[in-house]
């Protein structure tokens, strides 16, 4: 089973909300195309797909234009929301407008938690090393991404990837960023250190907002790690794609069924079941 049980009604508009990497791409060659059938389903359907990434703005603009979504997007695990210009028929509480959209910023400034990631690490005596302090070629190492991307994901503004060097347990690192009001969280590779600010809250403006449009929304969330958690909790529909984690992240997310396969096979295989179920309305603004 790939899906959760939440059923659909009659008149509901679905919106799909993705993480990128090891969800919709494949965590090591970055791969969409085995999840192609159902981008054109979902395409043809206008349905809205919601990236919501850990990824930076610039990252996420190459994939959308990569993928051709046109549609709102998250940013460093929801640093800030971007809705494009015309999109919906009014304007965001607390959007900027800038000449791509309305961004909504919900992060710290990026300066602030790359200071306080290196006082916490002082602080605890574990060491990390974040991206503020790597070059692109180490980034380009790090994560297996074509050099011209690896120089996209140093853009921070929200939120600072980090790995830890030390081989002391990292709790006392993370307790250190906790007494700062700071949160951290873990995806597939990366620690990161953020302000009060996730995937989920972005995402429930965005529902706000297609409610206002449309009325009644069925959301659907798919993702892989544990800075999905959130988001998987707000939506009706949770899939977790398949990975070694993916058993002790529905410990804690019961509703959450986990996919057959991994990656993009395993997005594609829980977008079409969830398309073949009856009874939704899928239109875009």
């Amino acid at each position: 089973m790939a899906a959760g049980d939440a059923r659909r009604h009659a008149g509901d508009v679905l919106v799909v909300f993705s993480d990128l990497d090891g969800t919709l791409l494949d965590a090591d060659s970055y791969d969409w195309r085995p999840a192609r059938a159902a981008l054109e389903v979902l395409r043809e359907r206008g349905v809205p797909l919601v990236l919501a990434s850990s990824k930076t703005r610039a990252e996420l603009e190459f994939w959308r234009a990569r993928l051709g979504n046109r549609d709102p997007y998250i940013v460093e695990n929801g640093g800030a929301l971007v809705v494009p210009r015309g999109y919906f028929p009014f304007r965001l509480p607390g959007a900027i407008e800038r000449e791509e959209g309305q961004i909504v910023e919900l992060g710290r400034p990026y300066r602030e938690l790359t200071q306080a990631l290196e006082e916490a690490a002082a602080e605890s005596g574990v060491r990390v090393l974040g991206f503020r302090r790597m070059t692109a070629e180490q980034v380009r190492r790090c994560t297996g991404l074509p050099p011209a991307q690896a120089r996209l994901a140093r853009q921070r503004d929200y939120d600072e990837a980090f790995q830890i060097l030390s081989s002391t347990p990292p709790e006392p690192l993370l307790r250190a960023i906790e007494r700062r009001g700071l949160r951290w969280t873990r995806g597939g590779r990366f620690y990161h250190i953020l302000g009060d600010n996730d995937k989920a809250a972005a995402a429930g403006i965005l529902l706000g907002a297609y409610r206002r449009v449309h009325g009644r929304v069925h959301s659907v969330g798919l993702g892989d790690g544990w800075n999905d958690v959130g988001l998987l909790r707000l939506v009706d529909t949770p899939v977790l794609i398949r990975t070694p984690v993916a058993p002790d992240i529905q410990a804690v997310l019961s509703r959450a069924r986990i996919t057959r396969r991994p990656g993009p096979e395993g997005w594609k295989e829980a977008i079409l079941e969830i398309l073949r179920r009856p009874a939704a309305s899928e239109v875009v603004p």
